[in-house]
């Protein structure tokens, strides 16, 4: 069987104010309770936990809306129980919703133990998952900036990817960085085209010849082996 809260809070979380309702015992054995709006700002939010301290609130409860929930959640956990509750959970447990009357409805909600909660970490896991989260989102970003790279090198028919398996390789930032310092002089623009004197220095002193020549028919011929010469006619023998 749940048990009776006797002392929590339900607030009803916006962007820019916060609706709190208090349930607290009464001096005649039943139960009252306090509404009041406070602003989201700092001020305002150490004016809530003073007002919930002055009740002597033990449990204070809230709907996971957005990323607004947590400064208000930060900072109510050292001193209260806070509980978090999925908004599609407590849709469907009927009753009315407005936000006055959404504050009321989930603190009866708390008080009998009728919602589910649901799990938030310790603040050193929730600190070490937001680095985590922020290392992987760098991660990505530097891959998309990779692919950048990758994409305009491609539209200059600068073929990195072809002698390094990726443009991240110190290989490849390497090229770059030589390409960069040095750039390659333009090639001829067919091919079989022969450079002049002033496109190629190396055209004016002549083509140097190569170290190995084809050999030439005469070389063929005394490269062979030594053969008889073919008798005559004449000299052959005749029946």
């Amino acid at each position: 069987m749940n048990r009776l809260i006797e002392r929590c809070a339900m607030l009803d979380v916006h962007k820019a104010q916060v609706t709190a309702c208090v349930r607290v015992p009464d001096g005649d054995g039943g139960r009252r309770q306090e509404i009041r709006e406070f602003r989201t700002t700092t001020a305002g939010l150490i004016t809530l936990a003073d007002w919930l301290r002055s009740y002597a609130v033990t449990v204070v409860g809230m709907e996971s809306t957005g990323v607004y929930w947590r400064a208000i959640y930060y900072l109510l956990e050292d001193e209260f129980e806070c509980q978090l509750f999925n908004a599609r959970h407590l849709r469907h447990v009927p009753g009315r919703k407005s936000d006055v009357q959404d504050a009321e409805w989930g603190c009866q909600l708390i008080e009998h133990g009728l919602i589910r909660t649901s799990f938030v970490p310790p603040r050193p896991l929730r600190e070490l998952r937001d680095l985590v989260r922020y290392r992987k989102a760098k991660i990505q970003e530097c891959g998309r900036e990779v692919q950048r790279v990758e994409k305009t090198l491609q539209d200059a028919r600068i073929k990195l990817s072809s002698v390094a398996s990726g443009a991240r390789q110190i290989r490849a930032a390497d090229a770059r960085r030589a390409d960069l310092r040095h750039p390659r002089p333009q090639r001829a623009g067919r091919a079989g085209q022969r450079r002049t004197a002033q496109e190629d220095p190396r055209a004016a002193r002549g083509a140097p010849r190569p170290l190995h020549r084809p050999p030439r028919a005469a070389d063929r011929a005394d490269a062979r082996p030594h053969r008889l010469p073919r008798p005559r006619r004449d000299d052959r023998d005749t029946l």
